[in-house]
């Protein structure tokens, strides 16, 4: 962890953020713009890799040439003690999986959620930029109500130490690398939990799996283990829980994007996002679920 008042370039450490597996999150304050901003320092073990930090500073620059408000702002990347860190606009509010810790959520709520997340992945989608590690933990909610999309490029650093990490643990996110599974067990589309290429229409998958916990309370996709979680992704359709179910608008629209096949998902994330506007102003929006057949 880093002390209060250690400087990283212009930005001075203020408080402990969080931290995770994809590093350490401070408050800190850029002492040239005199503001206050998050700064993120990846695990020091990234940098024994040149060209994995390379490929982090090519994919966040890429990042933060964004320009949308559902996309978390990157406003520069540096080294800190042979660390890399990057450091984006300070967000006041909670990561969707801390919202779903606090119970359920209005369906309206939850579609508007989905819409605005749908609408900064496809800018990032359109000019080149997958994020490949799609996740609740991943999605913020500032006070405001707006959704922000965070970590582009940062899933592009892990690599699998052993055969089988895209196995262990259910959210840890695994490996990548050629013939390595990228990703986050629950999260994952199916041709990544395969170790295939994954490009805009994972994301999507991941979109759809998201959506269903919001409007459901549970995970589309969750086994007894991590391996289970994995099968389901392949093999099974979306867990119902036991709950009353999604409505027949919805689970339809869920269902697209959680297609096996990503030829059978929606092909662009804003077509989705424009699904998903036309569902949240019809009825189907929140009629019950159609009974069995």
């Amino acid at each position: 962890m880093l002390d209060a008042g250690t400087s990283l370039g212009p930005y001075r450490i203020v408080a402990p953020l969080g931290a995770g597996g994809m590093g350490e999150v401070y408050r800190a304050r850029d002492t040239r713009l005199d503001r206050d901003v998050a700064v993120k320092v990846l695990p020091p073990a990234f940098a024994a890799d040149p060209e994995r930090v390379r490929r982090f500073e090519q994919e966040a620059r890429a990042a933060g040439a964004l320009d949308h408000p559902n996309v978390v702002v990157v406003h520069d990347v540096g080294t800190h003690a042979g660390a890399p860190y990057v450091v984006m606009e300070l967000l006041e509010g909670a990561t969707l999986r801390e919202r779903l810790g606090q119970g359920p959520i209005p369906l309206r709520k939850a579609l508007d959620m989905a819409v605005q997340a749908a609408r900064g992945l496809a800018a990032a989608h359109e000019r080149g930029i997958v994020h490949r590690d799609l996740k609740p933990e991943n999605l913020f909610l500032t006070r405001d109500g707006r959704v922000k999309v965070l970590d582009f490029g940062l899933a592009k650093l892990v690599r699998a130490d052993a055969p089988g990490a895209a196995a262990q643990g259910s959210g840890a996110p695994t490996a990548s690398g050629s013939g390595a599974a990228l990703g986050t067990v629950g999260y994952m589309s199916p041709e990544q939990v395969r170790g295939e290429p994954a490009d805009a229409r994972s994301d999507i998958f991941a979109l759809g799996a998201i959506l269903h916990e919001l409007a459901t309370g549970h995970r589309a996709f969750r086994g007894a283990t991590p391996v289970d979680t994995l099968h389901a992704i392949l093999h099974l359709d979306p867990a119902t829980g036991t709950g009353p179910g999604l409505p027949a608008g919805l689970e339809t629209l869920v269902r697209r994007c959680l297609e096996k096949r990503p030829d059978e998902r929606f092909q662009s994330a804003r077509d989705l996002a424009f699904a998903l506007e036309s569902l949240a102003t019809s009825d189907t929006a929140t009629a019950p679920p159609a009974a069995p057949v």
